[in-house]
């Protein structure tokens, strides 16, 4: 298997996992054990699973959003609810929504339970790969649920964490900040600048002078376009992201993998039509 299948194989689950930061069902489960505030809920339900650190780890973690944005999210966290109260509240928010856009023939069916399987072979195969992945070891540490709807989440969770771990080591390899590192993902056509602006809090002022430091670099230009040597650096990243997340789909073969990618597809379809997601992840290269 060439690593451009092994990322198509990922990427075809991406909305199983990634659909847990859009829906709607987070809002009362997280409400259920003290946090009100989204921002908050979103990262503390995801580091979480590093335990009750203190908020320059959240900042480390969560390396292209504004260490502002983190700090005024996350500073009273852990004095509102626990890390094991978030864990919970998350996977029964995962529960909701999943049970909703599945369906009860979905969620009974062999097709779902051979999914779930698949991908904790492959995630397991990472577990044997935690160094230099703290959020994936993190996750990884974590007890894996028995039902196939939550086991595929939990699975396709780790093998996200995985892969993101992984491009954050690339991206701090070529000397990118999280802001440079968001610059270069908005110059590449799959997010608007403003969307990522807005949702990683970074002001224009603040956009612009990062726009200006990777053009003394030579990697964009004026308007925030690459240049040919931004764009090269954007594929080496990339290739190198698709390498070190290679490993799982290795183990699983081209026949399991078409498996996996054909259940995407479906489940994909599914989530979508439940309003879980506003886009479709498989179309996406990585969100930095």
């Amino acid at each position: 298997m060439d690593a451009l299948t092994a990322r198509k194989t990922w990427r075809s689950m991406e909305a199983v996992h990634g659909m847990i930061y859009f829906t709607p069902d987070t809002t009362p489960a997280y409400a259920a054990v003290g946090v009100t505030k989204n921002r908050m809920g979103y990262f503390a339900s995801r580091v979480a699973a590093m335990g009750p650190v203190p908020v320059e780890v959240v900042i480390a973690t969560f390396y292209n959003f504004h260490p502002g944005l983190v700090r005024a999210s996350m500073h009273d966290a852990w004095t509102v609810t626990t890390p094991e109260a978030m864990l919970s509240a998350r996977l029964n928010a995962v529960n909701t929504s999943l049970t909703r856009a599945f369906g009860a023939d979905v969620l009974n069916s062999v097709e779902l339970a051979e999914a779930a399987g698949l991908t904790r072979r492959a995630a397991l195969v990472a577990c044997e790969h935690p160094e230099g992945r703290p959020l994936f070891a993190a996750h990884a540490s974590l007890p894996w649920p028995t039902e196939p709807h939550l086991e595929l989440w939990h699975g396709q969770t780790l093998l996200r964490e995985f892969r993101g771990d992984g491009h954050i080591a690339a991206l701090m390899l070529e000397g990118l900040t999280g802001l440079e590192a968001l610059i270069t993902h908005a110059a590449s056509g799959d997010v608007p600048a403003a969307a990522l602006k807005a949702t990683r809090s970074w002001s224009d002022d603040e956009w612009e002078a990062g726009i200006e430091g990777l053009v003394v670099k030579g990697l964009v230009n004026p308007d925030g376009s690459f240049t040919d040597a931004g764009r090269a650096q954007r594929l080496w990243i990339e290739d190198r992201t698709d390498q070190s997340a290679l490993a799982p789909y290795l183990d699983l073969g081209d026949d399991a993998a078409l498996t996996l990618r054909g259940t995407g597809k479906k489940l994909t379809e599914l989530v979508m039509a439940a309003g879980l997601l506003t886009f479709d992840p498989r179309r996406l290269s990585d969100a930095d």
